[in-house]
């Protein structure tokens, strides 16, 4: 999905726990998430230290979606 998103002209951030399943794939921009059960947070954090995490991985992929990037590239993690 990623590859034909690309290839249509839309820039795609993958946010993913496993990078080496993403570039495999054939994504562009990938970003690293928190852990295969929990991609985007973590349950044992209080709901503030949540939200922090959530706003640190999107901000990650929009500033990924921005970067010009020739080969794959993977982003900063959380």
């Amino acid at each position: 999905m990623v590859k034909e998103l690309e290839r249509a002209g839309l820039p795609t951030a993958h946010i993913c726990s496993i990078i080496t399943i993403s570039k495999t794939v054939g994504a562009n921009r990938i970003v690293p998430s928190v852990a295969i059960p929990h991609p985007l947070g973590d349950p044992g954090k209080t709901l503030t230290e949540e939200r922090a995490i959530r706003r640190r991985l999107l901000e990650q992929a929009l500033s990924a979606l921005e970067t010009e990037i020739s080969d794959q590239t993977v982003f900063d993690g959380p």
